[in-house]
C-alpha cells in the first residue's frame, strides 16, 4: 500500500529524514515509533504529499505520491495531531461538509461512529474537549470506509478509555484497510500493530513484524560465580550492558538461546546461572532510546 524509496527531507543544514526505505503492506496495522524528533511525522507528511521530499521517493496504492489526486485521497482516511479544524462548524456541519468530498461517503456508517462516540451533533467545534474533536476527525476519515487510514500522533494527550475507543473502532476497519500510524502510546500500539518500524534522528534503524522483533529481543541476567567487570569487547547486539557485584545485566537483541549461551560462556567463563525474559514493546523501545543515548 506504501513504498519509500531513500526518502530525504531537507531543511537548509538540518536533515529531518534521511533515505527512509520502507515497504508497508496491504492489510497491516503499520506503526512508526521513535523518540520526539525523530522523524515520524515528517515521514508521514512526505507520504501524504503535505511535504516534498528532498530526495527519494514515495508510492501511495501505486501511484507517486507527489502525483496523488482526488481520485486517491478519496480512498485514503487522515487524521493528525497538529490537524485544524474548523471551530465555527458545528459537528454535523463539518461532517455534511466532508461529505462533498467523497463519493464512498456512508451515510449509515457516519450515523454509527456519531452514536458510538457519543458525539454532539449541534455543538460547535471549538467547544468540544481535544478528545471529542480527534473523534469528529476520525468519523470525517472513517464513514467512507477507506482502504488506507493514516494516523499521525492521534492519541496524544487523551485519556485511556477514550484510546480504547478510537483503537477498537479503526480495528474493526483493518480487515478491509491498512493502516499507517505513528504514536507514543507505545501500550496501545503493542497491542495492535502487526509491523512496526523504529527512527532515530531520521534515520531507520530497523523495520519487521511485532511478532518477529518481540521474539528477537531478550533482557539477560548472568549470575557469576564471583564479582566481575563487564568484559570489555561485547557483541554490538548486547545493549545498555552492566555489572553489579556477581550479576551481569544486558539486553540481546538478537537472541538466540543455543547461540546466546555459547556467547555468554566464551565472554564470562563458568556463571552460576542465566535468566532471559521476554520483553514487552515498550521496554524494547526504552532499552534502545537508551542505547542510542550512551552512543551520543
Amino acid at each position: 500500500m506504501i513504498r519509500t524509496e531513500g526518502l530525504t527531507k531537507r531543511y537548509r543544514k538540518m536533515e529531518a529524514l534521511h533515505d527512509l526505505s520502507i515497504a508497508v503492506p496491504e492489510g497491516s496495522v503499520y506503526a512508526l515509533v521513535g523518540p520526539n524528533g525523530a522523524g515520524k511525522s515528517t515521514a508521514i507528511q512526505t507520504v501524504m504529499n503535505i511535504l516534498r521530499p528532498s530526495a527519494g521517493r514515495a508510492e501511495v496504492m501505486g501511484v507517486d505520491s507527489r502525483a496523488l489526486g482526488a481520485e486517491e485521497l478519496a480512498r485514503i482516511g487522515y487524521v493528525a495531531e497538529s490537524q485544524k479544524l474548523p471551530g465555527w462548524m458545528t459537528v454535523g456541519y463539518f461532517l455534511a461538509y466532508c461529505k462533498g468530498f467523497y463519493p464512498a461517503w456512508n451515510d449509515a456508517e457516519a450515523a454509527e461512529l456519531v452514536r458510538g462516540y457519543g458525539l454532539p451533533l449541534e455543538r460547535p467545534m471549538q467547544a468540544l474537549s481535544r478528545g471529542m474533536r480527534v473523534k469528529a476527525a476520525l468519523v470525517a476519515a472513517l464513514a467512507y470506509r477507506p482502504r488506507l487510514i493514516v494516523l499521525d500522533e492521534p492519541f496524544s494527550g487523551l485519556d485511556v478509555l477514550v484510546r480504547e475507543e478510537l483503537i477498537e473502532s479503526i480495528l474493526d476497519r483493518t480487515p478491509e484497510a491498512t493502516v499507517l500510524v505513528c504514536s507514543h502510546d507505545l501500550g496501545e500500539i503493542e497491542s495492535f500493530a502487526t509491523h512496526v518500524a523504529y527512527l532515530n534522528e531520521g534515520r531507520l534503524e530497523f523495520a519487521e513484524e511485532m511478532a518477529t522483533l518481540t521474539e528477537r529481543f531478550r533482557e539477560v541476567e548472568v549470575t557469576l560465580d564471583r564479582e566481575a567487570e563487564m568484559p570489555r569487547e561485547l557483541p554490538a547486539h548486547w545493549m545498555n550492558a552492566e555489572c553489579a557485584g556477581v550479576v551481569a545485566r544486558f539486553t540481546d537483541a538478537r537472541y538466540d538461546a543455543a547461540a546466546s549461551a555459547a556467547e555468554i560462556a566464551r565472554r564470562f567463563g563458568a556463571v552460576r546461572g542465566v535468566e532471559a525474559r521476554r520483553m514487552s514493546f515498550r521496554a524494547i523501545f526504552l532499552a534502545m532510546a537508551r542505547a542510542a543515548r550512551r552512543a551520543q
